[in-house]
């Protein structure tokens, strides 16, 4: 891709990544991008670099708008590799270039790169960066996700580079959400950032809900969000902040997901009446099969969904491993507003069904119990009573639902 102008002399010039499919453990089929934008004003800016094995796209792009030795500064708004790794690259083609991080930044880079030859300011929020027309003001943003994390608004632009936030795991030749829409639909791009949230800063979501109250009170006027991540929000930006508020306050669908795995086969035959049960109650539903599915996915469903059905045979007296891995993941995420219940099977001794709920209370999650479990392989009476489990878990995620309607 060549640069691209999102504003008067402001360029993306960062480089697409069609073939990554795992991006550290969650797993990308779309992609991604690496945005980061040079801005051409009496002092050359470039915010943010790219991941190192796209280096060389990017120092390309940005020959063809200016010699790399012009840059005089350099922002970083967040240290994770994905951003950061290309800036010793950078730092050789411009040595005299400040660099503009957060304090916890700057300790990060420590670890990274020899950073003793390099000029640094370190800023907090609120301080500003006159560039020549435009004006840049910093915004920490700490755990957002990293602890070094900031965003950068661009005065005179409107423009929000917002690192991590509002961001998106999509390679596409689109750089804005109106081309992508055009080509593709608005339900894949909403569920691209629904997917990115989900597996990424569904923790965070009250610190979200905080820093986007803090920007609102900053009084600034926002009409463009660039996102180190996929597509540049050009038409929505208003929309897309409003839909991390709602994720952060707990909007979700009215739906139960089951999330299960199986020994041999007699947990997944309990999904069946359970989906039907589920239905007939008249809540959608969705079913995933873990070691069928990748744990970003599961990950991504259990949080379009307002409840949740955990299915697992016991081994060995205590959750089957898969199953086992899928809450231990998910209670690193910290999930709210989600109402859980178990099921499964067991042979000589069961375990599975009791270690899921000691789980569920672990995330101070709504529950549903008692869990339903049957000894061996499921009789059509089994079946029968396991329907009506379902039943009576559909009819509390409705009541449960209510309070976020």
């Amino acid at each position: 891709m060549k640069p691209v102008e999102i504003k008067p002399n402001i360029y993306w010039v960062g480089a697409i990544d069609w073939a990554v499919r795992d991006f550290h453990g969650y797993v990308t089929p779309r992609g991604t991008t690496y945005n980061n934008f040079l801005i051409m004003d009496d002092k050359i800016t470039l915010v943010d670099t790219v991941k190192h094995d796209f280096a060389h796209h990017m120092i390309k792009n940005i020959k063809n708008i200016t010699n790399l030795s012009e840059i005089k500064h350099v922002v970083i708004n967040h240290i994770e590799p994905d951003h950061v790794s290309s800036l010793d690259a950078i730092m050789s083609h411009a040595p005299e270039a400040t660099i503009y991080i957060t304090e916890r930044g700057k300790k990060g880079l420590e670890r990274m790169f020899d950073i003793s030859k390099w000029r640094f300011n370190i800023v907090k929020t609120g301080d500003t960066l006159n560039i020549g027309r435009y004006t840049l003001m910093f915004i920490e943003t700490p755990m957002l996700h990293w602890p070094d994390s900031m965003m950068t608004y661009v005065k005179g632009a409107n423009l929000l580079i917002s690192q991590d936030a509002f961001g998106q795991h999509l390679a596409s030749s689109a750089r804005f959400d109106d081309e992508f829409v055009e080509y593709e639909s608005k339900a894949s791009l909403d569920h691209a950032v629904i997917d990115y949230y989900a597996n990424i800063l569904m923790p965070f979501g009250q610190l979200i809900k905080s820093k986007i109250n803090e920007i609102s009170k900053l009084g600034i006027e926002i009409d463009m969000i660039a996102p180190d991540h996929g597509i540049i929000w050009r038409r929505d930006s208003k929309g897309v902040i409003q839909k991390y508020l709602d994720l952060a306050n707990g909007k979700t669908p009215l739906r139960v997901t089951v999330i299960y795995d199986t020994m041999w086969h007699s947990t997944e035959r309990l999904t069946v009446p359970i989906m039907q049960g589920i239905k007939d109650e008249g809540v959608d539903c969705t079913v995933i099969k873990l070691r069928a599915t990748p744990m970003s996915t599961a990950i991504t469903e259990f949080f379009k969904s307002r409840g949740c059905l955990i299915g697992s045979p016991t081994l060995n007296n205590i959750l089957f491993p898969s199953v086992a891995e899928f809450l231990t993941h998910l209670r690193g995420l910290r999930p709210k507003h989600r109402i859980m219940g178990a099921f499964g099977s067991y042979g000589w001794g069961g375990g599975a069904i009791k270690e899921a709920y000691e789980e569920f209370k672990k995330m101070k999650l709504e529950t549903v119990e008692p869990g339903f479990a049957v000894q061996y392989r499921p009789s059509i009476e089994d079946e029968n009573k396991c329907y009506e489990f379902a039943r009576k878990f559909a009819r509390r995620v409705k009541e449960y639902h209510r309070q976020f309607e």
